[in-house]
């Protein structure tokens, strides 16, 4: 057995032990009242929303163009249409002038013909919030323990980690993922996220955003749906906090061995895939 396979069995076997532990310690909490419980029974959650949704009342996300509706797999084939790529609304008034620009060069050139970025299909971090939108396909997974909650993404196992009731750091180095905090109020996990880096969408439409960054998430059960309502700030960016909402849906199934996002991605989406030149062990 190689070294490689033999470390992809032990890194599956280690999660799967540590998500069966989290797993009672969520379940007893639960039955305290003190946590809602994400992950009983192996549950991985499988988004249902294919964009972030409007709050009623609310400063909403980026919309897609109602001149350019974007249209998904699934849709395209119930419908018997054409798949499109997502054409964002630039007459979205919150949008400070330098984001439009960023995003009419993208549009332009999805127009021309082109392929529309997402961190998905080009194996990169989605950083916060469109982490949220990876699970599409593939669940993402919740590890609670006393200390700290850690949502894995089971398509390439990328894993953000929320650190519960401490404080910020007094100055974090941005990062893909940023520093994210937590504390549950009731039965809620409520996630501040800070000190992000600025190489990330905010969204599938490629709203960009600068380091100023501010991300709130409210994860809350409602029956076998799990939402969270978000609250983003960057006051660079937008011209006001907007707030926006997302839904999965419950999937009963282990969390698989470690998957390797597809390699040779360059040839078809030109967005510079990350690639391995020489080994890491």
């Amino acid at each position: 057995m190689s070294r490689l396979t033999c470390g992809t069995r032990l890194l599956a076997a280690a999660a799967f032990t540590a998500l069966v532990g989290a797993t009672g310690y969520a379940e007893t909490a639960a039955q305290r009242g003190a946590a809602p419980d994400f992950s009983s029974n192996l549950a991985g959650w499988v988004a249902t929303d294919v964009d972030f949704v409007p709050v009623p009342g609310k400063t909403g996300p980026v919309m897609s163009d109602p001149a350019h509706p974007y249209l998904n797999n699934l849709e395209a084939r119930r419908l018997g249409g054409q798949p499109t790529f997502r054409i964002a609304d630039l007459t979205n008034p919150n949008l400070k002038p330098w984001a439009k620009e960023v995003m009419k060069r993208e549009n332009d050139k999805v127009l021309a013909g082109g392929i529309g970025f997402t961190p998905r299909s080009s194996c990169m971090p989605a950083g916060v919030p469109a982490f949220m939108t990876f699970p599409v396909v593939e669940p993402i997974y919740f590890v609670q323990t006393q200390k700290q909650v850690s949502m894995i993404f089971t398509g390439d196992a990328q894993i953000r980690r929320i650190y519960l009731d401490v404080p910020h750091s007094a100055n974090p180095k941005p990062s893909w993922y940023g520093e994210s905090v937590g504390h549950y109020e009731g039965d809620t996990l409520v996630v501040d996220t800070i000190a992000l880096n600025d190489k990330s969408y905010v969204d599938n439409y490629r709203t960009p955003h600068t380091e100023k960054l501010h991300v709130v998430e409210r994860w809350k059960l409602a029956g076998g749906t799990l939402e969270v309502v978000l609250t983003v700030d960057d006051p660079d960016t937008f011209n006001a906090p907007w707030t926006a909402a997302y839904h999965f849906r419950r999937v009963q199934r282990p969390l698989f061995d470690e998957e390797v996002c597809a390699e040779n991605n360059e040839h078809l989406f030109d967005y510079h895939t990350p690639v391995a030149d020489k080994p890491d062990f």
